[in-house]
Parts: structure tokens; C-alpha cells; sequence
């Protein structure tokens, strides 16, 4: 894919998500940096993500942060597990140079491996998260290359997803999957004393996790952390931060239908949302 030139005006932070999970970082991101513009970008007509194979994600996530580097966007968030898994890195390191080596991608799971380490006592770490991310084994290899002394295991949970997207979080059938997949990740490892939500619909299941989990486990909510990484991030890249546009305005846009992206994202953002369509190259 060739970029047409791009502008080196200021623009909005893009964040970018498969669907409407990335919606919880960006709703974190905004309550922790609120002076920033943001775009959103859910490519809901193609997700979910969790399940293509790498050149898939690959693909879909590139074209994407393409999209978004055209609309103006400086720096964007991958805002998804699955693409911070399965495509960041070659992002990163193929295609950027090409495309303007000034403009930056970042993803969520190092931000949330970072803090990991300085939030367990007993070095015992779980995640719960989509197939495709356990798959990847990103967040092992990404927590043993920070902090090689933690020991960490996975357990997939490939319905989470679809329970919050049919606003099914209270129910007895939520109940029943939530606690078989936790009982699953505890079994494997009693010393477990901190589990990271690896998918970001997983904050709208924390009451019922919180019920279900034991007292002495801490839940990491992805969302906090990438925000306080990425304030952390333009406080030590000034050049960066001058790039992004302080309006305090939000965007949404969205490959799928936008009455049908608005009444899930409202709930996300509890908070009433307008979304445009947008379409992706598709080669």
C-alpha cells in the first residue's frame, strides 16, 4: 500500500479497534488525557479479529492505520489485542519507514506488561483473553522479556467477547462461561495473585469477575495502564506531543453500519455516541 503524501500538520490521536472492545481504552485514555483530540476507528464489518490467522489481522490492522494516518492522525493506539499481537510489530518495523518514520504506532499489551511486574507478589500471573492472543503467546514472550522471573499462564475465552457485545454481562449464561474459563486459569497455577483482562471488552464483565474471583487476586484493566504508558510517552517525547491536536473532541468512526455501532458504543462509553461509515481499502 503507497501513501498518498502525507500532512505534517497536528492531528487527533488515532485508536483503533477490530470493534467496540478498544472503546474502554479510549474511554480511559479520555479520562486520563482529555485536553488530546481522538479518532476512533472500529472496523466492525470485518471483526471479530481473534480468530484470523496472522496475515489476516495483519493486513486488516495496516490498512487501518493507513486510513487513520490520512485523516491526520500522528500516533495511533492499536487499541486491540489482537492486532498489537499479530500485527504491531511488523507495522512497526516494515511499514512505518515506508510510510513516514515521524508517525508511531503503539499497541497495548507492552504498556500492560510493563505494569505487571511491579503489581504481583508471588510472580504468578494469569490472562484471560480471546483465543488469537493466547495463541500468539504475545504476553508470555512480551512479560518474560521485562521480567524473565514471573511465571505466566493463559486461558482462552473465546465467548467474553460476544456476551458483552449482546449486553449479556449479568446473565446466568455469562455466570456460567465467566466462571468456568476463570476456574480454568486458576487451576492451572494456585499461586496466581494477578490476572490481566487480555481483551478489551473484558472491563465491562469486571462486577461479575470481581464476584467470581477470589479476594486476594488482583484484575489488571488494561485501559488504565495504556493511558498512564501513553501520558508517560508524550511527557518524554515532546516532538510527539506537539503533533497531537488539544481540542478535547472525539470522532467515531466505524466499517459497519452506524446506527448499529452507536447503540453498542453508547453503552461502552455510557454515553450517547454518533458514528460516520467509513470504508477500508481492501487489498
Amino acid at each position: 500500500m503507497t501513501l498518498k503524501v502525507l500532512s505534517q500538520d497536528p492531528g487527533p490521536i488515532g485508536v483503533f479497534d477490530s470493534g467496540y472492545g478498544g472503546l474502554t481504552v479510549l474511554r480511559e485514555l479520555r479520562k486520563q488525557l482529555p485536553q488530546y483530540d481522538y479518532l476512533y476507528l472500529g472496523d466492525n464489518a470485518r471483526a471479530p479479529y481473534g480468530t484470523r490467522s496472522f496475515d489476516v489481522v495483519y493486513r486488516y490492522t495496516r490498512q487501518a492505520v493507513a486510513y487513520l494516518f490520512q485523516q491526520g492522525c500522528q500516533l495511533v493506539i492499536l487499541a486491540c489485542n489482537t492486532a498489537s499481537a499479530k500485527a504491531l510489530r511488523t507495522i512497526q518495523q516494515n511499514d512505518l519507514p515506508q510510510w513516514d518514520a515521524q508517525r508511531r504506532v503503539l499497541g497495548v499489551i507492552r504498556p500492560t506488561a510493563e505494569a505487571v511486574g511491579l503489581l504481583t507478589q508471588t510472580g504468578h500471573v494469569g490472562i484471560l483473553a480471546t483465543s488469537g492472543t493466547i495463541l500468539s503467546q504475545s504476553y508470555e514472550l512480551e512479560i518474560q522479556k521485562l521480567h524473565p522471573r514471573l511465571k505466566v499462564v493463559g486461558q482462552a475465552c473465546p465467548l467474553w467477547a460476544t456476551l458483552v457485545e449482546n449486553f449479556e454481562t449479568d446473565s446466568p449464561g455469562a455466570e456460567y462461561f465467566v466462571g468456568k474459563d476463570l476456574h480454568s486459569l486458576l487451576s492451572q497455577d494456585a499461586l496466581i495473585d494477578t490476572v490481566i483482562l487480555g481483551c478489551t471488552h473484558y472491563p465491562l464483565l469486571l462486577p461479575l469477575l470481581e464476584k467470581l474471583t477470589p479476594k486476594d487476586i488482583r484484575l489488571i484493566n488494561q485501559g488504565k495502564y495504556v493511558s498512564l504508558s501513553l501520558q508517560d510517552y508524550l511527557q518524554r517525547h515532546p516532538e510527539m506531543e506537539r503533533r497531537c491536536t488539544k481540542h478535547g473532541s472525539c470522532r467515531y468512526l466505524t466499517t459497519e453500519s452506524p446506527s448499529v455501532f452507536d447503540a453498542t458504543a453508547s453503552h461502552f462509553m455510557d454515553a450517547h455516541i454518533e458514528s460516520r461509515h467509513t470504508d477500508l481499502n481492501t487489498d
